[in-house]
């Protein structure tokens, strides 16, 4: 009778609580930066992610790395909803060919849809 009557209050309970978004895989350390809104994303405020690539044969391949190390290390520390480089915030991209091939570097404030 006990676990009927807990089950009866948990699911009147997430009945009647609003339904906040969250993606499954959020690891709950975003809340340690201060975020904004900007349009239709909440984004870092201040802190920002970086990454790079070398020695690829193309441009775009040595863009397409380091874009993907961002998104890899974004999704790891915050979860998949803010480790999309396209919705970040004051996306930044250099890139240069040396004698072992074109290497890259971006830097952006993860942001995620609101």
């Amino acid at each position: 009778m006990a676990l009927k009557h807990t089950l009866l209050v948990a699911a009147a309970l997430a009945v009647s609580l609003p339904t906040l978004p969250a993606s499954a895989d959020e690891t709950g350390l975003a809340s340690m930066h201060d975020w904004v809104r900007v349009g239709r994303k909440v984004c870092y405020t201040e802190h920002t992610h970086y990454a790079s690539s070398n020695g690829h044969r193309t441009k775009r391949a040595a863009l397409n790395a380091a874009i993907k190390d961002w998104q890899e290390f974004t999704a790891f520390e915050y979860g998949t909803s803010w480790a999309y480089f396209r919705r970040a915030n004051a996306r930044r991209k250099a890139c240069s060919r040396q004698a072992s091939g074109w290497s890259c570097s971006i830097q952006a404030r993860p942001c995620k849809r609101r």
